[in-house]
């Protein structure tokens, strides 16, 4: 009874992962039938308008200075462009960013350093609090890993002739996407992000958000839409769904791209997928309802659904992780047949339909997109390596428990010379890293189960959990050990140089 018991919540997770992973191939068909509704130009602003750009940052020394440079450079007239600083640091990033406004500021750029002693609201309150000073009509925003391109407002504010747009979206490109094996899988889940579902939902009429950076606003549409609010990780992800109820219409711009730099450390990427995945969610209870019992066209509510409670699905992968192996004693006490009848079907699906979805994304943002299907495999693993990461965010949702604003270290990596391990801001190892190498250690029992008893088609499918698992976990303890160590060593080293010229 026990063992049907096991079944039944099997199957009903393993449905559960089919519906959402179908959802990929639902993107693919949208965006491949509406390339004819791609945002089109037809008419340009009379003249341009004023537009104040704003840099949310908090403790980012290495990266502040390119930011601000790069955003001073930007090809729009001054006498229409405003910069806000919006500095919340506690480190010497106050001193770097000061001193940057300083020198452009008698450079003649009207650009501003304002600082908040107190971190109410996380980027949304430092936002909110730039907007009372702020004098453009339209709001540009980027964060600190970003590098604004110098032609990004004159490709972009045109769009806004048409006075129902409260949003134009630029699409993230990655300036150290080829630097480890990491950075190459998160570009890949990204672009399928950027490159497959924001054009999809864009251009076949359904709801898509802003992603906090590399985009601008009308300064109408974020003030008829109640501002931005900080009861969600995810400010951006909320304010967009809130204009798009109010009847503000996005654009999202495949085409125009803004560089950035992905995290290299995994304990960051960990804490920057954590907080995504628990905004989304927290995002989904406040804001599902009411779309829901709105008036919206259907298709546009079914999206909402899966766009919001997408980061479900790592909780439902990691329950179908732990009732793997009773559902392979079950396969051998119920029979093969009838088994692979059922959930081989379901498992193929959810499997094929993930990487059809990252292959279409590379197939349409580059050339030698071939050369990176090698990576899918890894990708689908790290997936799965998330999953403990993302579950624990969904839950804290899920049960309303609050956490700060977990900032994304950056360390200026645009290069693989560069390094990370000698900096500070290195993300923090969570308790759950025990859990993931218990999961690694379970599927490698699996594995050895279903080899004796030779359930040989399983094993391929048991290899990518176990190696997920895995390199998640023993990634997470290397990199903080030997950044532990690096550091020891290297102040040990640079003190006694110290005494040396002191002597």
């Amino acid at each position: 009874m026990l063992l049907y018991l096991f079944l039944a919540i099997y199957f009903v997770i393993l449905i559960a992962v089919f519906f959402y992973a179908s959802h990929r191939y639902y993107m693919v068909y949208l965006y491949y039938r509406h390339q004819k509704d791609r945002p089109r130009l037809t008419r340009r602003l009379p003249s341009l308008p004023r537009v104040t750009i704003q840099l949310p940052i908090y403790n980012e020394m290495y990266v502040v200075r390119r930011l601000i440079t790069a955003t001073c450079n930007i090809d729009y007239p001054r006498e229409l462009l405003d910069i806000q600083v919006l500095d919340d640091s506690t480190d010497e990033t106050s001193r770097i960013a000061q001193e940057c406004v300083r020198e452009f500021r008698q450079k003649g750029y009207d650009i501003v350093y304002i600082h908040r002693k107190e971190r109410v609201g996380f980027k949304a309150g430092a936002l909110a609090e730039g907007m009372k000073s702020a004098k453009g009509e339209f709001i540009a925003i980027f964060d600190a890993d970003f590098v604004p391109p110098r032609d990004i407002l004159q490709r972009t504010i045109h769009y806004f002739a048409d006075e129902k747009v409260g949003m134009v979206q630029t699409r993230w490109t990655y300036l150290n996407r080829d630097y480890s094996l990491l950075s190459k899988v998160q570009a890949i889940m990204l672009d399928g992000h950027f490159v497959i579902e924001h054009t999809a939902r864009n251009w076949s009429g359904r709801f898509f958000n802003f992603n906090g950076t590399a985009g601008i606003w009308r300064r109408e549409a974020i003030e008829t839409s109640g501002g931005w609010e900080h009861d969600t990780l995810t400010e951006d992800l909320d304010l967009s769904y809130r204009a798009q109820l109010r009847g503000w219409r996005f654009i999202f711009l495949r085409d125009e791209v803004s560089p950035s730099e992905i995290p290299v450390e995994i304990n960051g990427f960990k804490s920057q997928q954590h907080r995504w995945a628990k905004g989304s969610i927290q995002t989904a209870k406040k804001l599902l309802p009411q779309i829901l019992k709105s008036d919206l066209p259907l298709k546009i509510k079914v999206e909402a659904f899966f766009h919001l409670t997408n980061n479900m699905a790592y909780l439902l992968m990691l329950l179908l992780s732990i009732l793997m192996y009773p559902s392979m004693v079950a396969r051998i006490n119920i029979g093969w047949f009838q088994m692979l009848v059922t959930d081989v079907p379901f498992l193929l699906v959810a499997t094929v339909g993930i990487s059809f979805f990252y292959t279409c994304s590379q197939r349409e943002s580059t050339k030698n997109w071939i050369s990176r299907l090698i990576y899918m495999p890894m990708l689908m693993s790290i997936g799965i390596g998330l999953s403990v990461n993302n579950s624990k965010a969904v839950l804290e949702a899920l049960f309303n428990r609050q956490t700060e604003f977990q900032r994304t270290p950056k360390f200026k990596i645009e290069d693989k010379k560069d390094r990370w391990y000698n900096k500070r801001y290195r993300g923090k190892i969570s308790p759950l890293v025990l859990v993931e190498l218990l999961l690694g250690v379970y599927f490698t029992f699996n594995i050895y189960f279903a080899y004796i008893n030779r359930i040989y088609v399983s094993i391929p499918f048991l290899m990518i959990f176990q190696v997920g698992y895995f390199y998640v976990a023993f990634l997470s303890l290397y990199q903080i050990i030997f950044g532990h160590i690096f550091l020891k060593y290297h102040g040990l080293f640079r003190k006694k140089a110290e005494d040396v010229v002191t002597a």
